[in-house]
């Protein structure tokens, strides 16, 4: 856990913009170092120029997430600039979305391999950094509402996203008796360019390109919806506050909470009907079989 964070540096992926860049200000103004991971190298540097018109101290890196040695060497790159991390945010993330049927190969090897293995890479190249220091951490990923509910034409970035939840809890508890925090950020609407994550896709995964939000014919709409989002700074601040607290869940669209609500009572009725089940009444194991807990 981190309760000290002047001195301390957080090290941010997807950090040159939206909802990055916005943790990047918060971690900032709150006396940490700031190292802004960014596959795009111009915005990077933009936003360590604006970080440090705020007196904040703040490094660029290049950081492709989806590329455990890229992931590797930014870690060298912030060790070489600050000395320790402390806070790791696992942000970059990328939005691709469609009728099933219509998705490409490559399009799901690209969403995979940067929502998905992002936060694998992130996480496995810094918690030794982290553990090495023993003065505590953070780590906070980035999922979304769609890592809670799962909106149709949205299947693979919410795939990404549940898996990033699922990877959060579980670390939460695996971490805390090392003094490590975890927090997965699960925002709404938030005006970031995530609408447009084309424009840095990696040419192996087919190059720069539109890449919508959502299903892929209503692209427009999608790109509203984000764009009428929250502040980033305001998601920035949030997370800030969820990790001075200890959240592991950090939300920001607290109207949101019935569609969670839904899809929690569809899941609790489903344990009923199968308590109901004549199928099942010849089981005699359930008293008897150990429940799957927090601590497995």
């Amino acid at each position: 856990m981190i309760t000290d964070f002047c001195g301390k540096t957080a090290f941010i992926t997807g950090g040159g913009s939206g909802i990055g860049l916005g943790m990047a200000r918060a971690f900032g103004r709150a006396g940490m170092n700031i190292v802004v991971a960014d596959i795009d190298k111009k915005a990077a540097s933009a936003a360590v120029d604006q970080l440090a018109a705020q007196q904040v101290k703040a490094a660029p890196v290049y950081c492709d997430v989806s590329e455990r040695g890229s992931v590797r060497e930014a870690a060298l790159e912030a060790i070489a600039a600050f000395g320790k991390v402390h806070v790791l945010c696992n942000n970059a993330g990328v939005a691709v979305g469609g009728q099933l049927g219509t998705v490409g190969a490559r399009d799901w090897d690209w969403i995979l391999d940067v929502n998905l293995k992002g936060v694998v890479h992130g996480t496995e190249t810094f918690l030794p950094l982290i553990k090495s220091h023993s003065e505590g951490g953070h780590i906070i990923s980035t999922a979304s509402m769609a890592g809670m509910i799962s909106p149709p034409g949205l299947e693979p970035y919410s795939a990404t996203k549940f898996a990033v939840v699922a990877m959060s809890e579980g670390w939460f508890f695996q971490l805390a008796p090392l003094n490590i925090g975890v927090s997965v950020l699960c925002p709404g609407f938030v005006r970031t360019r995530i609408h447009e994550s084309g424009r840095v896709r990696q040419d192996r995964y087919g190059g720069e390109g539109e890449v919508g939000t959502g299903v892929a014919a209503d692209r427009e709409s999608a790109a509203q919806q984000v764009l009428s989002g929250i502040d980033p700074d305001i998601v920035g601040e949030r997370v800030l506050e969820a990790v001075k607290a200890g959240e592991l869940y950090i939300f920001t669209h607290p109207n949101m909470k019935p569609l969670a609500e839904q899809r929690f009572q569809m899941i609790l009725a489903a344990f009923d009907r199968a308590a109901d089940s004549q199928a099942l009444k010849a089981v005699k194991e359930w008293a008897a079989a150990p429940l799957l807990g927090p601590q497995g």
